[in-house]
């Protein structure tokens, strides 16, 4: 150990960028091509960390390098609901089965997005794109998000009930309790 290190000081070789991306939806490429293998995914993901820039890690105990996320590298699948009104717990299903429950450890978050044509962007097919309207998101674990898909926002909109007036939201705020927390899905007005 240098003399200028402290013991317990973390030392990483870094090995740069490496040839990992996770797509908007949550798909796994290395070099490319789709990793298959959800044992092998769940593997990457359980060493996925975040920095203070923004840039995703691999990181193991002995080196880390940087990978591609296009939006968020998780994806939340299923919505679980369990009880009703403040006393309400909502559970959201990742890509990668792991369960999450939304509170004061996993925020939910609404990010507003460009209004667009169904026809904008992708030659006239007519689908809509998943990065247009509101995009929700839950925090996983230590700054990692998943983006709430449109069919389980849709399922969670059906749950939104009128901001309590000591939230501080603005008038028309709707929103869903999880975790004894308010969490603002977007305006009615």
């Amino acid at each position: 150990m240098p003399a200028d290190q402290s013991p317990g000081a973390e030392v990483f070789g870094e090995a740069g960028d490496l040839d990992i991306r996770i797509a908007h939806d949550g798909t796994w490429f290395h070099q490319g091509s789709v990793i298959h293998r959800k044992a092998l995914v769940k593997l990457f993901a359980s060493v996925l960390r975040r920095d203070g820039e923004g840039d995703y890690w691999l990181q193991t105990p002995v080196e880390k390098g940087r990978i591609t996320v296009e939006d968020v590298p998780f994806v939340a699948v299923e919505l679980s609901v369990k009880g009703g009104g403040e006393g309400q717990a909502l559970r959201f299903r990742t890509n990668l089965d792991d369960w999450v429950e939304a509170g004061a450890a996993h925020p939910l978050r609404v990010v507003a997005g460009a209004a667009q044509s169904c026809n904008a962007g992708n030659g006239g097919q007519g689908h809509g794109d998943e990065r247009a309207g509101p995009r929700p998101y839950i925090e996983v674990r230590d700054g990692l998000e998943a983006r709430i898909l449109r069919p389980v926002y849709y399922e969670l909109a059906e749950l939104a009930v009128s901001a309590p007036v000591d939230a501080g939201a603005p008038p028309g705020t709707l929103g869903v309790w999880s975790g004894g927390l308010f969490f603002p899905l977007g305006s009615a007005v």
